[in-house]
């Protein structure tokens, strides 16, 4: 049993190592995901505005400004992810994106697995391979 113990510990402290790296390629998926997304927004902007009047209907929020707030927080938040600069804090508007596409336009299942995506780089942070860390910005856990 002994033996068995020495042997998890050592395979739970190289797959401990990959958490970084896992952590940088969720960051790069994600900030891929939502810029694509962007780009898309605001090379056919007519077409986006059409989009969110008629099929994302967005309430309590204007069709333009929710056109234009979504197009900038999925431009501009992939960067400081991808960056792993203010990851936690990038990650939270596009979470929400997340949450109003779930809810207002459709589910599926992508939409759950972004989610949890983004939650764990909000709850974990960027890992080491980010600006967080060598600006020394990262969390009180970190």
């Amino acid at each position: 049993m002994k033996n068995a113990k020495v042997v998890y510990r050592k395979i739970s402290h190289k797959m401990y190592k990959l958490q970084d790296v896992i952590l940088a390629l969720i960051r790069f998926w994600m900030a891929k995901v939502f810029f694509l997304s962007g780009l898309t927004k605001i090379s056919h902007w007519d077409s986006t505005l059409l989009l969110f009047e008629y099929e994302y209907a967005v309430p309590f929020l204007s069709v333009t400004f929710a056109a234009l707030s979504a197009t900038f927080f999925e431009l501009v938040m992939p960067v400081f992810i991808a960056l792993g600069l203010l990851t936690r804090l990038a990650a939270l508007p596009l979470l929400v994106i997340t949450a109003v596409i779930e809810f207002t336009y459709g589910s599926f299942s992508e939409h759950i697995y972004w989610a949890l995506m983004l939650g764990l780089l909000i709850t974990g942070g960027a890992g080491r391979f980010a600006l967080d860390r060598r600006f020394k910005l990262e969390g009180i856990n970190d």
